[in-house]
């Protein structure tokens, strides 16, 4: 239960740091690209907006400009499956509906990051 509530507000917070600066916007075909920024000039999210709704692939940085999330929005609902990065796991969430159906966390491959 204390695992929920702090991912819950790390989460949150997130939105709201999101939502306090004003994104940089585009338009791609039918959708418009939104791309936040961290005050030091990298990448916080980017991802579409159809008809003023979340669609499409999302993606979250840390300020670092490591991969923190990718998931999918269909017309405003979380859908498909979200991986969620940190530096020792890779957490796979299924989406159906905005609702969690299935977690399952997977371990990186080391050797994989090794150059």
């Amino acid at each position: 239960m204390k695992k929920c509530v702090i991912l819950a507000a790390v989460l949150f917070s997130g939105i709201l740091t999101a939502q306090e600066t004003k994104p940089e916007l585009e338009t791609v075909g039918n959708k418009v690209k939104a791309t936040y920024y961290y005050d030091n000039g990298r990448i916080q999210q980017e991802g579409f907006f159809k008809d003023g709704k979340l669609d499409g692939v999302w993606v979250s940085y840390d300020e670092n400009g490591n991969k923190t999330v990718e998931g999918e929005y269909t017309e405003g609902l979380k859908t498909g499956k979200w991986m969620f990065f940190n530096e020792k796991n890779l957490s796979e969430v299924a989406y159906v509906n905005s609702k969690v159906s299935s977690v399952k966390n997977l371990q990186k491959n080391p050797v994989a990051n090794r150059n």
